[in-house]
């Protein structure tokens, strides 16, 4: 008999371990099942699960669970990433707390201390995993500094060097003046600041006591400047361009050009061109081919272009002295405050800076013409379909893509410099000394490339470079290209689309025909979680809790399409409390003797409640088997969780209780076998979510059972639809649950039993009602059922309180008088109605008031409507049961 309780921690890590040790999570290359793949996502090295990851591989794990069991060769590809940037700050602050820098060890000592932490706490995200229930094929894990990656990584680079697609130039990067390396758009964060703009007013020369007034909100960048742009229309300045203007405190001579990107409208409608310095001004500069100086160090202080008295000093000291000088020298127009935002690197928390350097570079542009064709035409969809436009956008506008990195731990640029500075790039240190010995018709001693490439640059590879490439292996040929992959919006152009070109060059196809784009999970108001609101929720708190199959059931339920996940506590609690349902009704199950029997044929039933519950278990089976083929969680969750409490818990294990204690042996044994059966494909159904709790059930509910459920075909049900007795039985429910519904809006006691009057019943019907009176008296606590109600005796309950409802073509009325005290839950009703309308209005006043709806946070006026619209609906609900009582 199973345990009165469910009790996760006992039982999630014993099948986790089952279902590894015996390899049901592994693909079969060999296999002639249709093959089923799915890309993981690596995860950093250094993370820990998040609720955001919590999300990600709980999707992923829902469809290859369900395509497992579909009958697919399912393989979900586990890895990490090495994290480039992330990694190295970790092990460098375990070395800042010894009092050493990466410089004392030098690289290659560095580089051994951090495969040394890597082996030693690598793994946390792995087993964090597992603790999650994610079935990935773990034999076949890949991390992306391993020797198969890294060679694949060579080949790509020399192949689109030689191609002429991967190039080096000097051009603007996002520069961390504390890290010392460029880092990715990804890894910039934006931050509002209380700023100022600064109007500074610049000679013109030639033409006495003539200034064009410009305005920035980093004066210190002035020292570099190369030219004043305006607007080619613009009528205030037309006079002025091709003019020269002498910088003030340099005292260089630069041009006035004409230049749309300048805006008539904002500030004085010229604008200081800073080409070294901000990425527009760059291609400004380009434009008009204006020098690029550089007046910032990799500390972002100021070098030997700047003025003597200037070098040497921190940016912002600089930027004090620059706008005390302008204003001795009379040209501080004005200063205004101005908020803006700020870059930071979202690791070194300090201000990036735009700065030039030389770099290696993807032609991204070349390459991102077919990875857009594909997506046009349709050879990749992306679900949601509106993610298609954030995609096609920034495809249509890329920018050549900076793949070096200025740091030690990473896949090392395969590129080596001769003595004069000629490069060679080959895949290996001897192929580079061939080619050099070929260039200069000698051995000269060549000088390895320091930086690394960025991380994005080996993630680019992953669902090919996984499967043994540039090798051509049976799982390449197998499983490339992949079904779907599932990730977060904001990395659609850092790793789908670069996916997606390198896919495409490397191997003639797309690297996924579906990409599952998942919104983010914020907190219950609506918030997104940050460490500084306080409001981050932990999904391996949530586990130790709750259990792990709540979690991943709340996921899934609350994933819809294109919308946010607000997620709540509560919600968790409540998907445990359907566990524990479950659990329930697995033991009321053994308690009444249904165990599964041999070759039970589900289309051979004859009691009407069997038959009425076969034909939905198998409506449920495919709506859930439908709506995970369209990505549709939260309709694949809500269908299984709607036939398990309802259908099946509160209404068939009810209708079969008097079966259970009757005395027709036939009718009896018929059930048990049904509910047992249908108690199996329950567990079979809810197996892609609950992993967990569906296969403990699945070992104690049957004798022997030597396959586990995660490897049991996913129950494909055809012809066990029976009208007939889906039309009876929803009449049943229909009359119990409308009746029980208004017992409670009319705060009928629960335990006092009333008459039914029903008028307008049809022939069929009568009989329904004869034939289930006992179910529907009994579950709609009825004293008398009348189903041709004396019209004498209807007018008499309404003439002393009664209650009116309506099911299908009958009217059905309940006496009250004595029962209740109308008058007074009239008044209550009433009262409660005045209640409601006041709470209405007060959100009614919020939203006439515009500063409300224009200031307020997106979060808190989403919140306000959601409020209005539960008001809205219990006021509608008050109304009703107030309409249902006579003469109301």
């Amino acid at each position: 008999m199973l345990d009165k309780t469910y009790r996760p921690s006992e039982v999630e890590p014993k099948h986790y371990e089952q279902w590894e040790n015996s390899g049901a999570f592994a693909a079969r290359t060999e296999s002639n099942q249709s093959p089923y793949t799915i890309m993981m996502p690596p995860p950093n090295v250094t993370g820990s699960l998040h609720m955001g990851h919590a999300l990600t591989f709980t999707l992923q794990d829902v469809l290859i669970r369900y395509h497992r069991m579909a009958g697919r060769d399912a393989l979900w590809q586990p890895g990490t990433d090495h994290a480039g940037i992330a990694t190295q700050m970790v092990v460098e602050r375990q070395l800042e707390a010894k009092g050493i820098t990466r410089h004392d060890l030098g690289r290659d000592k560095f580089i051994e201390r951090v495969w040394e932490w890597k082996a030693e706490s690598g793994g946390t995200i792995t087993r964090q995993l597992r603790r999650l229930g994610a079935s990935p094929d773990w034999a076949k894990e890949r991390f992306t500094m391993d020797e198969g990656l890294s060679a694949a990584v060579r080949k790509v680079f020399v192949t689109l060097y030689k191609q002429g697609l991967i190039y080096r130039d000097k051009r603007l990067v996002n520069w961390d003046p504390k890290l010392h390396t460029a880092i990715s758009d990804l890894e910039v964060e934006q931050r509002e600041v209380k700023g100022h703009m600064w109007h500074f007013k610049y000679p013109v020369e030639g033409m006495a006591d003539t200034y064009i007034t410009v305005a920035t909100t980093r004066p210190e960048t002035m020292l570099g400047d190369s030219a004043v742009a305006v607007h080619p229309e613009d009528e205030r300045y037309t006079h002025l361009v091709g003019k020269m203007v002498r910088l003030p405190i340099v005292g260089r001579l630069i041009p006035i050009v004409a230049d749309e990107y300048s805006d008539p409208t904002k500030g004085t409608g010229a604008v200081k061109i800073t080409p070294a310095h901000d990425f527009n001004d760059f291609e400004v500069g380009k434009r008009h081919d204006l020098p690029q100086i550089n007046i910032l160090d990799r500390d972002a202080k100021l070098n030997d272009a700047v003025p003597e008295e200037y070098r040497g000093m921190d940016r912002y000291d600089a930027r004090k002295k620059v706008v005390a000088a302008m204003e001795e020298l009379g040209l501080l127009d004005k200063i205004e405050p101005n908020p803006h935002t700020v870059p930071y690197g979202d690791r070194s928390g300090v201000v990036i800076e735009p700065w030039l350097t030389d770099q290696w570079y993807v032609d991204a542009a070349t390459l991102a013409k077919p990875a857009l064709e594909a997506v046009e035409t349709g050879k990749t969809k992306f679900h949601p379909k509106h993610w298609e436009n954030t995609y096609y956008e920034w495809m249509r506008n890329i920018q050549p893509w900076c793949v070096s990195r200025q740091i030690w731990w990473g896949h090392q640029v395969p590129a080596w410099y001769g003595p004069d500075g000629h490069v060679f790039v080959e895949e290996v240190e001897a192929e580079a000394n061939a080619a050099a010995a070929a260039h200069y018709g000698h051995s000269v001693e060549l000088v390895r490339d320091t930086d690394v490439l960025d991380t994005w640059f080996s993630s680019a590879l992953w669902p090919f470079s996984t499967l043994g490439w540039p090798e051509q292996t049976p799982e390449l040929a197998r499983y490339y290209p992949t079904d779907v992959l599932v990730t977060g919006f904001d990395i659609i152009f850092f790793w789908v689309a670069r996916m997606m070109m390198m896919g495409i060059h490397f191997m003639g196809d797309v690297p996924f025909k579906d990409i599952y784009i998942h919104a983010l999970v914020r907190d219950e108001k609506g918030q997104k979680m940050s460490k500084s609101k306080g409001n981050v929720i932990d999904p391996l708190d949530l586990m130790d809790k709750y259990g792990c199959d709540a979690v991943r059931f709340t996921l899934a339920a609350l994933a819809a399409q294109g919308r946010d996940i607000k997620l709540a506590e509560g919600r968790v609690e409540g998907y445990r409390n359907f566990a524990t349902k479950l659990w329930n009704a697995a033991r009321f199950c053994q308690m009444n003797e249904c165990a599964p029997v041999d070759g039970f044929d589900p289309r051979g039933v004859t009691e009407i409640v069997n038959r009425w519950v076969i034909g939905k278990v198998a409506e449920t089976a495919d709506k859930v088997a439908q709506a995970l083929s369209g990505y549709r969680y939260d309709a694949a969750a809500g269908a299984a969780y709607q036939f398990v409490w309802g259908t099946f818990c509160d209404w068939y294990l009810e209708f079969a209780k008097p079966i259970f204690s009757g005395s027709d042996e036939a009718a009896k044994a018929e059930t048990r076998a049904t509910a047992a059966w249908v108690f199996d494909t329950i567990l079979h159904i809810l197996h892609p979510f609950m992993p967990f709790i569906t296969e403990e059930l699945w070992a104690q509910m049957g004798d022997g059972r030597d396959v586990k459920l995660m490897l049991r075909p996913w129950p494909v049900l055809p012809g066990l639809h029976d009208a007939a007795a889906e039309e009876e039985m929803d009449w049943v429910v229909r009359m119990i649950s409308t009746i029980r519904g208004v017992r409670s809006e009319m705060n009928v006691p629960p335990s006092t039993q009333v008459d039914l009057l029903a008028t307008g019943l049809t022939a069929t019907k009568k009989q329904w009602a004869k034939t289930h009176a006992e179910l529907i008296n009994r579950l709609a606590r009825l004293a008398v059922l009348e189903t041709a109600a004396d019209p004498q005796r209807v007018a008499q309950a309404f003439s002393h309180g009664a209650a009116q409802m309506v099911v299908d073509e009958a009217t059905l009325v309940l006496p009250l008088a004595g029962v209740i005290d109308v008058d007074k839950e009239r008044q209550r009703l009433e009262k409660e109605v005045t209640r409601v309308d006041g709470e209405i209005a007060k959100v009614d006043k919020k939203f006439a008031n515009p500063d409300f709806v224009a200031r307020a946070a997106p979060e808190v006026v989403e919140e306000n409507r959601e409020r209005r619209e539960e008001w809205a609906a219990a006021k509608a609900k008050l109304q009703e049961a107030l309409q249902r009582l006579s003469g109301a």
